[in-house]
């Protein structure tokens, strides 16, 4: 239980700040363009910050929390396939990689214990 509510809180923080970077930040509008998807950047960036905030309130209603880690593991699988399509280094592929795996566990987590 502890596990996944540390789990939960570090990406939820992470999205939320990613989420915020893709509107401010240079260097994530720079990613974006380079990945094909400058036009949705505050499409992405929102379901980012939203999935962020549903990490966090998910910690006190568990149905939410099982359908913030889905969508977010969700939308770092799509980010590995878009990756692997304009051929990214590894290295490159591996954060996307880490935060589905962890919305993975928070998923199974969530779902072995409350439902």
């Amino acid at each position: 239980m502890i596990l996944n509510i540390l789990l939960s809180i570090f990406s939820g923080i992470s999205f939320l700040f990613y989420g915020v970077a893709s509107f401010r930040s240079r260097r994530m509008k720079a990613e974006f363009e380079r990945w094909g998807f400058l036009k949705h950047r505050f499409t992405i960036g929102s379901f980012q910050i939203l999935g962020g905030i549903g990490m966090l309130v998910g910690l006190f209603f568990p149905p939410l929390l099982l359908t913030s880690s889905l969508a977010l593991m969700f939308m770092m699988l799509i980010a590995i396939l878009v990756r692997i399509g304009i051929k990214d280094e590894l290295i490159k592929i591996m954060p996307a990689t880490f935060y589905a795996i962890l919305n993975g566990l928070i998923l199974y987590i969530t779902f072995t214990t409350y439902f």
